[in-house]
């Protein structure tokens, strides 16, 4: 059977504060819930906003270091995959979750001018700036291209 590719990638704001808890192992672990919308023109050429709620699962020493610093309503990018998981809910019945599993993320600043834009953590477990120092601009997509680059 061939490989697969499992592969998701978020920009949006958080719902809620992160919750940082750890295993019965000591590893910690951060869920948080993303919001990212999207608008478009419904049948009668209304524009229309369609937020998603996603799950954020966070583990190690990222996820410590990150439970410090997010709080509601910060914009973030996350590169992750998805993991569904089932459980039995208090009367039996057979439950499903999907959550993102993050292995990079990258802090785009507050929302509702908090102002300023914030490191970001990526790869691996260290934690650190990433892309000279956070936020979203041009350097981060390889800069902006010039006129003669745009094939259309």
């Amino acid at each position: 059977m061939a490989e697969g590719l499992n592969r998701v990638i978020l920009l949006g704001n958080l719902g809620a504060d992160p919750e940082l808890r750890s295993t019965s192992g000591g590893t910690a672990v951060l869920k948080l819930r993303l919001a990212t919308s999207e608008s478009y023109l419904d049948r009668n050429k209304q524009r229309q906003e369609r937020t998603e709620w996603h799950r954020v699962v966070i583990w190690g020493r990222r996820a410590e270091a990150l439970g410090k610093i997010l709080t509601k309503g910060d914009r973030i990018l996350i590169e992750g995959s998805l993991r569904t998981s089932s459980y039995d809910d208090k009367d039996g019945n057979k439950r499903y979750t999907t959550e993102v599993i993050a292995s990079n993320v990258v802090l785009g600043g507050g929302s509702g001018g908090r102002g300023g834009s914030r490191g970001g953590a990526s790869g691996g477990d260290d934690f650190g700036p990433s892309s000279g120092g956070g936020g979203f601009d041009d350097a981060d997509y390889g800069g902006s291209p010039d006129d003669d680059d745009i094939p259309f």
